[in-house]
């Protein structure tokens, strides 16, 4: 099997790294991922006259190793284009996310962004999240129960199916801890006082969160500062099925996604309207 490996947290995050022990096993691995974090990039491309610049990485392992300078699913385009003859891979898996992709996140998420342009160009295609930010946080249930969830996926995949992909979520819970798998769906939620006056000394846990990437600029006469940080709000009462909920009381999730965007009911009801 080929599989092509990305992520959006950049090529030197621990997860990159985890996947591409943990897919190592079912066949032949490439990874292109991006040069810097990139994350909430979604189906972003780096279009334009721009110069991206990418490296191979010998010193990395397994497999074989890319760095691009641009988007997530930019950096899949470039795999499919440059790293498959007839751009065939098998399988692009995204990840491992630090953080997670569950409910609305999984809408900005450039994880599910590099796995959805795989699933556009008829690869199949899966990301997974661990819903840790931290730069040391720990794989160790994933390591340990990615392999069969990935096995269970890959034997089952429907034909005929196009667009599909596959959005796993591990809470962060240690192995023992965890209390299985649910198939679930995405949950409902949205941010509120999403924009806070720019103050590192507020930043706290943030400030050691791998994923906070904070540039300082020089303000313009006239300019003032903020961030995004914000407050999670959930518009969701199944706790049966939303993926979130389901991630909160100590499950891995598995939703099935679809590139199509199309809504199947209000096609129907438009069709019978119009």
């Amino acid at each position: 099997m080929k599989i092509l490996i990305c992520n959006d947290d950049g090529y030197k995050a621990r997860g990159i790294h985890v996947l591409a022990r943990i897919m190592a096993q079912f066949g032949e691995v490439t990874v292109v991922a991006p040069k810097f974090h990139q994350s909430a990039m979604s189906l972003a491309v780096s279009l334009g006259v721009k110069q991206l610049a990418y490296k191979d990485l010998p010193e990395e392992g397994p497999g074989k190793w890319t760095y691009l300078d641009a988007t997530p699913a930019s950096c899949v385009k470039f795999g499919l284009e440059f790293k498959y003859e007839n751009r065939d891979p098998d399988l692009v898996v995204c990840g491992i996310n630090h953080g997670t992709n569950a409910s609305t996140a999984a809408n900005y998420s450039a994880t599910l962004g590099a796995a959805e342009e795989a699933a556009i160009n008829g690869r199949k295609a899966i990301g997974v999240s661990l819903c840790d930010f931290r730069s040391d946080a720990d794989f160790s249930a994933v390591e340990a129960l990615l392999p069969d969830i990935m096995k269970k996926i890959l034997d089952n995949w429907p034909e005929n199916h196009p667009g599909l992909f596959y959005n796993i979520n591990f809470p962060a819970l240690p192995l023992e801890v965890i209390k299985g798998v649910k198939v679930a769906r995405q949950g409902a939620g949205h941010w509120v006082k999403e924009f806070e006056p720019w103050d590192e000394s507020s930043l706290g846990v943030l400030q050691d969160s791998f994923l906070w990437q904070h540039y300082r600029v020089t303000l313009e006469d006239g300019e003032k500062a903020v961030f995004m940080r914000g407050t999670f709000v959930n518009d969701d009462t199944d706790a049966g099925t939303a993926d979130h909920l389901l991630l909160e009381q100590g499950w891995i999730t598995i939703a099935p996604f679809n590139a199509q965007m199309t809504d199947p009911e209000e096609f129907e009801r438009l069709q019978k309207l119009i």
